[in-house]
């Protein structure tokens, strides 16, 4: 894709609210660090409140995955969860808006060699993520120091869709966005030996999906990653980012490529990338994007989980 460009037509009345919107948030992310954070749990505490469809798939999420907790212990997760998302909010501003020295001192690099020396053998890197709600800076640190194209949906608003692309790709000028169903320019970016953002963890419905284990439920799992590992000549380099207590900044960790993947099957390969990501999520659960209807594509004849 092209890279974003203003156009006078943003000047319209029609987009004069969403620019006030947009300079208000300008305004506060130039607050500390540490103000932010507490900022942001507290519009995560009035999500809570107002987001009642979304608490209630986020919690009905916990309880599926974490049968084992009690019910005050998966509460007090669910409080959690939604002011990681209220923290997100300010997170995405950061990233967009901050300079770059600014946000460079929030990261926490670890394994950058992997993804360093794929590069220097001309391997294409699937970089296999998750949707953690720290997974706007998390990609933002991570591109300043190592080009990193993505996969990308076009925002209905133009406007929102120019400031969003425009503050992600700048951090990451050599980088290119790649429309989520162009298959083509998938594996053409990874034939050239570049590495690609990609998220194999949400629920895209029936079709190119199996259904293997996640958390003990049967969920629809894409089969992309392999297909695209074996046509893209692709090491899959799994990639998580978490926000530091200590308010210290985030841990990046770009992990080891998978051995011998794919596999010897996609049913193999999707229960693999299941198995990691609940490994992932189990060490931040709080700051995973439980919101997200997970097990919404069920097997033939199986109930559904969400009312």
């Amino acid at each position: 894709m092209d890279r974003p460009r203003f156009r006078a037509a943003f000047l319209h009345p029609r987009y004069w609210l969403l620019w006030l919107g947009l300079g208000v948030l300008w305004l506060v992310v130039q607050l500390p660090y540490a103000l932010l954070l507490k900022l942001g749990r507290v519009l995560g505490a009035l999500m809570l409140l107002v987001a009642k469809s979304r608490r209630r798939i986020a919690a009905r999420n916990l309880e599926l995955c974490f049968p084992e907790l009690s019910a005050a212990e998966r509460a007090r997760l669910l409080r959690e969860n939604f002011a990681s998302n209220g923290i997100a909010f300010f997170e995405m501003a950061m990233s967009w808006w901050w300079p770059s020295a600014r946000l460079a001192r929030l990261a926490h690099v670890e394994g950058l060699e992997h993804l360093q020396a794929a590069q220097q053998e001309g391997q294409g890197v699937i970089l296999m993520s998750l949707h953690f709600t720290t997974l706007e800076i998390g990609a933002s640190l991570l591109g300043q120091l190592h080009t990193i194209d993505g996969m990308y949906r076009e925002h209905k608003n133009p406007l929102f869709d120019y400031i969003q692309r425009h503050g992600r790709e700048r951090h990451n000028l050599d980088a290119s966005a790649i429309e989520r169903d162009d298959v083509r320019g998938m594996l053409k970016v990874l034939r050239a030996g570049r590495a690609i953002w990609y998220a194999p963890d949400q629920d895209y419905g029936r079709k190119q999906s199996i259904f293997v284990p996640l958390f003990g439920v049967p969920a629809a799992t894409v089969t992309a990653t392999s297909k695209f590992a074996r046509l893209g000549k692709a090491r899959v380099v799994p990639f998580t980012q978490q926000r530091l207590a200590d308010g210290s900044g985030y841990r990046l960790t770009i992990h080891p490529p998978l051995a011998d993947f794919p596999g010897d099957s996609e049913e193999s390969d999707c229960l693999r990338i299941n198995q990691w990501i609940e490994q992932a999520v189990r060490q931040c659960p709080e700051q995973y994007l439980w919101a997200h209807r997970r097990f919404k594509t069920r097997p033939e004849g199986a109930p559904k989980l969400y009312a």
